[in-house]
């Protein structure tokens, strides 16, 4: 997630500087090569503009209802984190007000009260990282996915702004560390971790209610908390693995080429009546004209996969981190971890 307010020139010369290039080679060679017709009385060469305006204006509806659907895509994405985050609070506030001795004939000691809490709000740390894992999977139709220069490019882009800029070690390091030592390699060799992850959580709630550490009435609440969490997971799982409907996301790119295409032919005509030099000016208006199409075009594609790890992306590296370190407060711990910061302005 990009926190500046606006983006820096830099920064959109870094976006989009590489696609300026072919833009203005094109928007020179078009009128040199007309006006040179032109200058040696070969034809007349004209493009009208007004069908070039009408492809324009189908082409502008079309990158909007696009990148409408993009960003409904981004928006669910990041309600649905914000739903783990409120999810997981009420997790911790619960695993602690309902796991007691109260209904025990023969209590236990509050050392294994406190070991049983641990557990339930260990393994759910687990469960976040896990799940921010398996979301940044790579799919078919990423970018990363894509053609070896594209590959090239946004491996390059991961770095710069991306998960690269932090090190990500969580499945390595952190998530042995969140769940128990008996269930690591079964969970993490798993076709779904993070499925597994609450299965186990039920198995353990089932466990302290047999143990009476929990009524039938406290355990049903806790188990509807870990049927949310199989809700939220559910619904993050449907944005990763179901791709905005290649129809319409591959087809603007085509139409915005066509656009670009023709955009210099019917610009010349324009210019050209105006002076006979008037056909010079016809550059730096299509160069920006092609400009913006083509930005409103990379803005939607970059932002109908969510789960990508680029910039664009929910900061789910950071809400789990704001997660864990609320869990492990609401259990009384002081060494907490640090919370993510931005880095080159970008928050994961």
């Amino acid at each position: 997630m990009y926190i500046r307010k606006n983006f820096t020139f830099k920064g959109l010369m870094r976006f989009s500087g590489v696609h300026l290039i072919w833009l203005s080679v094109w928007a020179t060679v078009v009128p040199l090569f007309i006006e040179y017709l032109h200058s040696k009385g070969i034809f007349a060469f004209k493009v009208p503009w007004l069908p070039v305006s009408v492809i324009g204006t189908a082409v502008a509806f079309y990158i909007g209802f696009k990148n409408n659907s993009a960003y409904d895509r981004l928006w669910e994405a990041r309600k649905i984190w914000g739903a783990i985050v409120n999810s997981s609070r009420s997790w911790g506030a619960a695993v602690r007000g309902f796991v007691t001795n109260h209904f025990r004939e023969d209590p236990v000691t509050e050392g294994q009260i406190k070991l049983f809490r641990s557990r339930l709000i260990y393994r759910h740390i687990g469960w976040l990282y896990s799940l921010r894992s398996q979301l940044l999977i790579p799919t078919e139709w990423e970018h990363v996915n894509q053609s070896n220069i594209m590959r090239r490019y946004i491996e390059r882009r991961q770095k710069q702004y991306g998960i690269g800029l932090y090190s990500d070690d969580v499945t390595q390091v952190e998530l042995p560390k969140c769940l128990p030592a008996d269930e690591i390699d079964e969970l993490i060799n798993a076709q779904n971790t993070a499925t597994q992850i609450i299965d186990r959580q039920a198995q353990d709630l089932h466990m302290l209610r047999e143990l009476d550490l929990i009524d039938d009435f406290r355990h049903m609440e806790l188990q509807n908390l870990l049927n949310e969490f199989y809700t939220h997971q559910g619904k993050c799982e449907r944005i990763k693995k179901f791709p905005l409907p290649r129809q319409y996301g591959s087809m603007s790119f085509y139409f915005v080429a066509i656009f670009i295409f023709l955009l210099p032919f019917g610009l010349v005509q324009e210019f050209h009546d105006l002076s006979d030099w008037g056909a010079w000016l016809s550059i730096p208006f299509t160069i920006i004209v092609g400009w913006v199409f083509l930005m409103m075009e990379l803005v939607g594609d970059y932002s109908e996969n969510p789960f990508e790890g680029l910039g664009n992306d929910i900061p789910m590296l950071a809400l789990c981190r704001t997660i864990e370190i609320d869990l492990k407060e609401m259990m009384g711990e002081t060494n907490l971890p640090p919370g993510i910061k931005p880095v080159n302005d970008v928050l994961m």
